[in-house]
């Protein structure tokens, strides 16, 4: 028995070592963004001095070799490019629209959604359907489909206090409402944008359509302009006002771009990798700040804080800078290919694609109770002081998604900010350096370097 508590007793004592030595650590990887971060000055650049960055054009290729110049220059063991094929979609002249009432002309403010198809050069005029789901879209049928354009017009459930929950139960609309849409002979749909905030500033994103399968043009109509719009079609006893708009946009064919990836080598373990990254390329209308700005610009800052303080990790730790995971997402697809392809083991992978807002902690995608309480024992008290300690089961990053058909035994995660103010901006004109704070950027910086680094101290 008194074996038993002497070796009970040294157990506690060299567990209660290394916490401390852990919360030292970290404390100086904390003391580094806060005090020496670069992530806010990386940012303005990639804002200011290249900007928007959408898959396939000139700006996408100006940000891959400045990032991988930044990463070249900071001195990481590997720094390269991956090649992938992307799609080349481009936006052309501005869209106009109009609520058509009578003789009267409303214009409302409208963005065509990436990947769809232009109108023709006078635009589309046509009476509007109104519906809230896809649903209740396919219940109306051809015989009232026909011809209209339908006015996709279901908002936000503002119950959710994650908003990434709404974002998700009304994102059907844009991303599938489209091809149903054309499957039932409409000449074009308006989806509200998928925001809470009530605005003129219309929110663009990807919608989706089979290869092959007809198109028809669509466009994401301000949530201001929504109500109106709805407002007017009651008003008048629907169908009785009309719409109209006219967008230029064009898909070309896929060109070739690259996933950006820096790395430190493992000192015990070269072949296990622990990922963290975001998406390099941005939708076009403003400087692509927030979504995914912050989220390449954190992941180069969590290899460039190790480095800086001197933390040689025992796997390798990369930062991968996905390229199309707006309209496409061949990076992820790529990167995970590639991985399977080079047998190499993945510890964790973590997505940084919420915005550089508050850090408040991390979701674990596809584990069990038992799994994130463990996790909450190991981890949640020395990250506790840094408030990003809420450590949850939940989705984790659509670029590193494709790791789990590939790559067997990888935890994928997901890095949580505060989400009240990200669909205010996401995809819009307003998503620009002006609205990012510099300390939030930072902190959620050092959280993602501070779970690194205990995942490569402790595993999962």
């Amino acid at each position: 028995m008194k074996k038993f508590t002497l070796l009970f007793s040294v157990a506690a004592l060299l567990c209660t070592q290394v916490k401390a030595q852990d919360s030292l650590t970290i404390r100086k990887m904390y003391d580094e963004a806060l005090v020496n971060g670069q992530c806010y000055e990386n940012l303005h650049y990639l804002c200011k001095n290249i900007g928007q960055r959408l898959s396939g054009s000139a700006n996408a290729q100006k940000a891959v070799d400045w990032s991988k110049k930044l990463m070249d220059g900071y001195g990481f063991d590997k720094v390269y490019l991956q090649e992938v094929m992307v799609p080349h979609w481009v936006r052309g002249a501005k869209e106009k629209a109009a609520i058509i009432d009578g003789k009267t002309r409303i214009p409302v403010p409208i963005v065509a959604l990436g990947m769809s198809i232009a109108t023709p050069k006078a635009g589309i005029t046509a009476n509007v359907i109104e519906v809230k789901s896809i649903k209740e879209l396919e219940g109306l049928g051809e015989s009232v489909v026909k011809g209209k354009i339908v006015f996709f017009n279901r908002a936000f459930d503002p119950r959710f206090i994650e908003t990434g929950m709404a974002y998700g139960t009304a994102g059907d609309q844009r991303f599938m409402g489209p091809a149903v849409a054309a499957k039932l002979g409409a000449a074009g749909v308006i989806v509200r944008s998928l925001t809470e905030i009530i605005d003129d500033y219309p929110h663009t994103g990807a919608t989706l359509a089979a290869p092959g399968s007809k198109m028809i043009p669509a466009a994401a109509i301000s949530t201001k302009a929504a109500n109106k719009l709805s407002a007017m079609l009651k008003l008048r006893k629907f169908p009785a006002a009309k719409f109209y708009f006219k967008q230029n946009c064009e898909l070309l064919p896929d060109v070739k771009s690259y996933n950006v990836i820096g790395e430190i080598t493992g000192s015990e373990n070269p072949n296990k990798f622990i990922t963290v990254g975001g998406h390099l390329d941005s939708w076009d209308l403003a400087e692509g700040a927030h979504d995914d700005g912050t989220g390449v610009m954190q992941s180069v800052e969590v290899l460039r804080i190790f480095k800086t303080v001197g933390y040689k990790p025992k796997n390798s730790v990369r930062a991968v800078l996905f390229m199309n995971e707006e309209n496409g997402h061949k990076g992820g697809t790529k990167y995970a290919e590639l991985a399977a392809q080079n047998k190499e083991q993945h510890i964790a992978a973590i997505e940084t694609d919420e915005g550089g807002f508050t850090p408040r902690g991390f979701s674990f995608a596809d584990v069990s109770k038992d799994f994130i309480k463990k996790v909450n024992d190991n981890f949640k008290s020395i990250l506790e002081p840094y408030d990003v300690d809420k450590l949850t089961i939940g989705g984790a990053g659509t670029d590193i998604e494709p790791m789990k058909e590939t790559v067997p035994g990888v935890i994928l995660i997901g890095f949580r900010p505060d989400s009240q103010r990200y669909f205010d901006l996401h995809h819009t004109a307003k998503d620009v350096f002006e609205n990012v704070n510099k300390r939030e950027l930072e902190l959620g910086a050092a959280g993602m370097a501070a779970l690194i680094y205990l995942i490569d101290q402790h595993g999962l």
